[in-house]
C-alpha cells in the first residue's frame, strides 16, 4: 500500500493545510496529514490560545479527526512547518499509541523532506499499552 505516489500526496495535503493553522502568537503555522491502513487521509493543523497549555499540535488534531471517524490503524503521516520542525514529545506519544511503526515524513514549507523515520525512531522506549498492567 505504501508508495512513493501515496508518499507525495501525504506531503502536498500537509502542506496545503499548513495555511489553514490558527497560531497567532508563535506564528508557527503548522499542517498535519495521516493516512489510515483504509486508504483516507486526515489533515489537521496546530490551534493556538491565548492560554498556551489549552493549544493543541496539527499532528494530534489529525491523529483526533481519524480516531472521530472510528479509524484506528495508521500508515504514515506527514508533517509540514516552515523549517521542517519535528512533532513534539505529546504527539510522538499520541502516534505511538497507535503502533511504532507509523511512518513520520517531517517536511518544510517547499515540501523538502527533513526526516523520515517510523515513531519508534522519533520516540525510542515509548511508553505503550502493553506497558500497563491491566491484570
Amino acid at each position: 500500500m505504501w508508495n512513493e505516489e501515496l508518499r507525495k500526496k501525504l506531503i502536498e495535503k500537509a502542506l496545503e493545510t499548513r495555511h489553514r493553522a490558527y497560531a497567532p502568537y508563535s506564528n508557527y503555522h503548522v499542517g498535519a496529514a495521516l493516512l489510515t491502513t483504509h486508504g483516507q487521509i486526515y489533515q489537521g493543523v496546530n490551534v493556538e490560545n491565548a492560554a498556551y497549555p489549552t493549544s493543541i499540535c496539527a499532528e494530534r488534531v489529525a491523529v483526533f479527526n481519524a480516531v472521530t471517524d472510528g479509524e484506528r490503524q495508521f500508515v504514515a503521516v506527514a508533517v509540514a512547518s516552515a523549517n521542517g520542525g519535528t512533532p513534539c514529545g505529546a504527539c510522538r506519544q499520541v502516534l505511538s499509541e497507535f503502533g511504532l511503526d507509523i511512518i513520520v515524513i517531517v517536511v518544510d514549507e517547499d515540501g523538502n523532506i527533513i526526516q523520515e523515520a517510523p515513531v519508534k525512531h522519533f520516540l525510542p522506549g515509548a511508553f505503550t499499552p502493553s506497558d500497563l498492567d491491566l491484570k
